[in-house]
Order: structure tokens, then C-alpha cells, then sequence
């Protein structure tokens, strides 16, 4: 069964928002998909992926014929591919009933693994959520990176406990989630993090730790600072989402910042294996993919992400071929052309 395959079983699954589209453009979806993108006002989830449809490779294939290796070691761990699945919360409300977030992690957790990646997971109100997924991380050697919400730094720590009990792989926090107005009107509540905050929280962490939400050079250099071992160019959090700039477009600045001093991921709008090499010549360490894996779950199960993972790795592989890149190392800014 390929993705396309998969997607027609999905559409008789998933709704209202999600039409499951062959494509996932932001565009039949758009200000209409209240968690994972495309909030009011304007489509942040189209605009991620148009600009990286500005980004073109530049093909050159005189060069040695070795098969391209799309190895990837992060935090002393080795992955076949840098491809992670990123987190999404309240799949039930978001794309129907089929599936919870108790479901869709259970699922997502040990097939990124097998395919050669991993899962980001998501966490919510129901503080369960966060704990079950880390509790099926844990029987897959804590393979995982759980993602908690900007809570107070009282609940965030709770939180670690459990994640530094199970010897979880990493963890991350989606600082974009201070917008979120539901949250903040919470007890504990969510909110904005001083540099200070955040380094006591990734001290408490017994595992590296991740800061998702990064849209500038500046909260790049203060997350540094903060000690994260990784960031994720990521704008999914709050109102402002429509009025952002595209992860594509502030990709190469914020490498410039920080590359080097911590690991940079990339997250929104990326659709392909041509898009994750993009990324990666752009300066990204890997990327995260979210929203096509939900129908892939819908329409397949483990075997529809299986088929993603299977279709990304194939054109990446692809790509790296057609513009002479023999490993991830050797794909460079030469290798696109940013235009019109």
C-alpha cells in the first residue's frame, strides 16, 4: 500500500478540518485547523509551504557514483534518517474520532523507531497524555522525545521527574505555546520563559533538551545560552502564527547565529525528500514533519507510516544523488538556489 493509497483511506476517517489532501498545503484547511496551523488571521501552514517551493536544487551529477548515506548521529545515538516526527495534541478533536492521542503515540512511537527516526510527542491538559507516551518510549530503550508545554517551572519540573525516571532519550518544550490563551488560563498555567527559567529547567533535565518555537536569530542565541542541546525552527504556538515569517525564510539566519553551538531542526511545511534536503543545504541538522503523518495514521496505521518513511527516504536519497551529496555532511547552501 502506497501514501496515496493510504490518504484515500484516510479521507473517509479524519474531518472536518483535515481533508487529507494529496498535498498537505495549508490551503483547503487554511484558518480552519485550530491546533497543528493555519489559525487566524492568515495560513502560516501555506505560507511554511510555499516558501520552501522557493527554494530549488541545483542539480549536478558529475561525481562519484557511491550510494548516498543518509546516516544521522544525534546526542550519541545513530539514526538512519533525520527525519522526526513532530508533536500534534488532541488528533481526536483535530482530525476525528478514530484515533487519541493515547492511540496515535502508540503507534508513532515504535514505527519512527523502526523506519530509522523518532517521534517528537505532544503533551495537553490531561497530564497523562505526556506520561503515557513516555511510558511506551520506555520499552523501546526511552527512544523518544516527549514535548511538554510551557508550564510553570514547578509543573515542568513534576513533568521531568517521570521523563528522568524512565531514562527518556531527550525532551523538548514548545515555548510557542505561551501563546495559546487556554493555556495561560490554566492552574498551573503556561506561559513566556526567561533565560534564566529555562536554564533551570534544562539543568533539572537529565537528558539533552530541546526548545521548539524558534523564529529568530536572537531567541536562537538565548536558548544557547539557556544550555539547550537542540532548537526547532518552528512557528505553530499561538495567534500570531498567520503573521509569522516562514521557517524556510529565517532558516539561514539563525544558522548563521548558532550553527555549530547546538542542534538546529527545522519544522513546517516540509512534504518531501526533496524539501528535507532543501532543509538540510539550508543549514538545518534534520528536520520534523507532522501533519502528513496524522492521515498516513488514519488511513494505515503502522503501515502508513511505514509508506512516509519509506517515500521520504527514497527522494531524499533521490535528491542527494541528482546534486552529487554522497552523505548528509556534503550537502551544502551550494547544493539550492533561493529565488523566485
Amino acid at each position: 500500500m502506497d501514501y496515496n493509497e493510504i490518504l484515500e483511506k484516510a479521507r473517509g476517517a479524519v474531518g472536518p478540518y483535515c481533508k487529507a489532501c494529496p498535498v498537505c498545503n495549508g490551503l483547503s484547511c487554511g484558518n480552519k485547523m485550530p491546533g497543528p496551523g493555519s489559525k487566524r488571521p492568515g495560513n502560516g501552514a501555506a505560507r511554511n509551504y510555499e516558501a520552501w517551493q522557493r527554494v530549488f536544487v541545483n542539480m549536478d551529477t558529475i561525481c562519484s557514483s557511491d550510494l548516498p548515506d543518509t546516516s544521522f548521529r544525534l546526542f550519541g545515538h545513530e539514526f538512519s534518517l533525520p527525519i522526526f516526527i513532530a508533536p500534534i495534541g488532541a488528533v481526536d478533536i483535530h482530525y476525528g474520532k478514530l484515533h487519541t492521542d493515547f492511540t496515535y503515540n502508540d503507534i508513532i512511537i515504535p514505527t519512527s523507531i523502526e523506519c530509522g527516526g523518532a517521534a517528537f510527542t505532544g503533551d495537553g491538559v490531561n497530564p497523562d497524555i505526556m506520561k503515557a507516551a513516555a511510558e511506551t518510549m520506555s520499552r523501546f530503550s526511552g527512544m523518544g522525545i516527549p514535548t511538554i508545554k510551557p508550564w510553570n517551572v514547578e509543573a515542568v519540573e513534576e513533568k521531568l521527574d517521570i521523563l528522568n525516571s524512565l531514562n527518556i532519550f531527550a525532551a523538548a518544550m514548545d515555548i510557542d505555546g505561551a501563546g495559546l490563551p487556554f493555556l495561560k488560563a490554566m492552574n498551573p498555567n503556561a506561559g513566556s520563559k526567561t533565560i534564566d527559567e529555562l536554564r533551570e529547567i534544562i539543568g533539572y533535565a537529565k537528558m539533552p533538551f530541546i526548545i521548539k518555537g524558534v523564529m529568530t536569530a536572537r531567541a536562537a542565541e538565548k536558548a544557547v545560552e539557556a544550555g539547550a542541546a537542540g532548537i526547532v525552527v518552528s512557528n505553530h504556538g499561538g495567534r500570531v502564527l498567520g503573521q509569522t515569517r516562514a521557517t524556510a525564510d529565517v532558516l539561514p539566519e539563525i544558522v548563521s547565529a548558532v550553527g555549530g553551538n547546538t542542534v538546529i531542526f527545522v519544522d513546517g511545511g516540509l512534504r518531501n525528500g526533496v524539501d528535507i534536503f532543501k532543509a538540510l543545504a539550508l543549514g538545518a541538522d534534520a528536520v520534523l514533519i507532522g501533519r502528513p503523518f496524522v492521515p498516513a495514521v488514519y488511513g494505515g496505521g503502522a503501515d502508513g507510516v511505514r509508506a512516509l518513511y519509506a517515500q521520504y527516504s527514497a527522494e531524499l536519497k533521490d535528491t542527494m544523488t541528482m546534486c552529487g551529496a554522497h552523505s548528509l555532511d556534503e550537502i551544502c547552501a551550494d547544493m539550492v538556489h533561493v529565488g523566485a
